[in-house]
């Protein structure tokens, strides 16, 4: 009888850790495949045509300061088991309302960009219009939180297409045969260093700016693993996300950089496209078309969860149906994509509201990491401070240049 029990114990352990390490690389995928959409795409081969091999330097600093960043939010976030607008409520009254309210601004203008994305790659895989394709991707989106376990299906979801992308990337850069030892060389003695301090913040906001770095963070939450007793997990679930979105990034690179390395000029309306074009022929471009489709829908599976996870606190309404309202936000930023076409306007602002967000997130963040009432015995390491309070003045100089960015959208 006690060895039927310790069995059935042990099996109920077993079954628990698998369903925790299941959300915890959920958790880590929807980050990361937050992360890596089509301006993501767009960034990489752009900067990496401009910079060359110096931009291994970018991409090495970026993911340091990534971990730092994410290491933070998502330990504070697990510990308390709050959502990132309750944390700043309980900083400064109000503060999470204005928090929510922007970040979901910011997540809804990027979602038409990321509709827009996967619409453009489902038009090159299958020649099928572009507001046609725009309208698919939106049922498929809407579709997955339709479901009756939506949690579970965008874990899977992201899992299966973030690393189908990590696959089709490595092969194309495998194939465009890049100059990795100059890469690796550079990615510690760079050319130029001053004029990658740019790309550099670029970077920073593109991985955890705006609602990505909670889009994990929230997920756990969700799932349930919160707490002193889940730290570990919660550290290694914040780690894997940015790893996860620093390996595409890596892959990326390389494969835009053996095609620069080669002499090869991209398309500066498309230069991922024209990359992956140059690299590997009309397979290299339809292959193209199938990471743009994925990183697209992706990423509007992830802004729209994040977006609405921060919309809770405004109303009852909202944590009561939330499915219902993600598919809403959805909708919506499916049909302004088909009404308007490519926003740019729209893009550049969601970029400067993300360029905002950053340093007062991270800010709230350190501040609540010192008050008991929010994470109760926890002490938040010096070092994890130190380097918060570093990624806040480097972020606060990215929110001085959107302020510009808003004055000049304005004008």
């Amino acid at each position: 009888m006690d060895s039927t029990k310790v069995k059935e114990n042990v099996k109920k352990e077993i079954q628990s850790q698998k369903k925790n390490l299941g959300a915890l690389l959920g958790a880590a995928f929807i980050m990361a495949t937050s992360a890596i959409g089509p301006g993501f795409l767009t960034q990489t081969a752009t900067f990496t045509a401009e910079f060359a091999a110096s931009f291994a330097f970018v991409i090495l600093v970026s993911i340091i300061l990534d971990i730092g960043a994410q290491v933070n939010v998502w330990r504070i976030i697990g510990v308390s088991g709050m959502r990132g607008q309750d944390i700043a409520n309980k900083v400064v009254p109000g503060l999470g309302y204005m928090v929510a309210i922007l970040v979901a601004l910011g997540g809804l203008a990027f979602n038409i960009g990321n509709i827009g994305g996967a619409a453009l790659g489902l038009n090159v895989i299958l020649g099928i219009n572009v507001k046609v394709a725009a309208i698919i991707c939106g049922i498929i989106g809407s579709i997955i939180f339709l479901s009756k376990d939506a949690g579970l299906v965008v874990d899977k979801f992201t899992k299966i297409l973030g690393g189908l992308m990590i696959i089709i990337v490595a092969y194309v850069a495998i194939i465009t045969k890049p100059p990795i030892g100059e890469a690796v060389y550079r990615s510690v003695i760079p050319e130029n260093f001053t004029s990658l301090i740019f790309p550099t913040i670029t970077l920073l906001g593109g991985t955890v700016g705006g609602y990505i770095t909670f889009a994990g963070g929230h997920r756990l939450i969700d799932a349930g693993i919160t707490g002193k007793e889940n730290l570990r997990e919660i550290t290694k679930g914040s780690i894997m996300g940015i790893v996860i979105a620093s390996i595409m990034r890596i892959c990326l690179f390389l494969a835009v950089l053996g095609v620069v390395a080669k002499g090869f000029q991209l398309d500066p309306s498309n230069p991922a496209a024209s990359a992956f074009q140059h690299g590997a022929g009309m397979i290299g471009y339809k292959f193209f078309g199938i990471v743009l489709l994925s990183a697209g829908i992706t990423s509007v599976v992830g802004a729209a969860y994040t977006s609405v996870s921060f919309l809770k606190t405004l109303h009852p309404s909202i944590k009561n149906n939330e499915k219902y309202w993600i598919v809403g936000f959805i909708i919506a930023s499916t049909v302004i994509m088909a009404a308007l076409g490519k926003p740019a306007k729209l893009l550049i602002l969601a970029g400067s509201l993300n360029g905002l967000i950053l340093p007062i997130t991270i800010g709230v963040i350190l501040l609540a990491s010192r008050r008991k009432d929010i994470v109760g015995d926890y002490k938040h390491p010096t070092w994890l401070l130190v380097f918060g309070l570093l990624i806040v003045i480097i972020a606060g100089y990215a929110g001085m240049n959107a302020l510009k960015n808003m004055q000049m959208l304005v004008h």
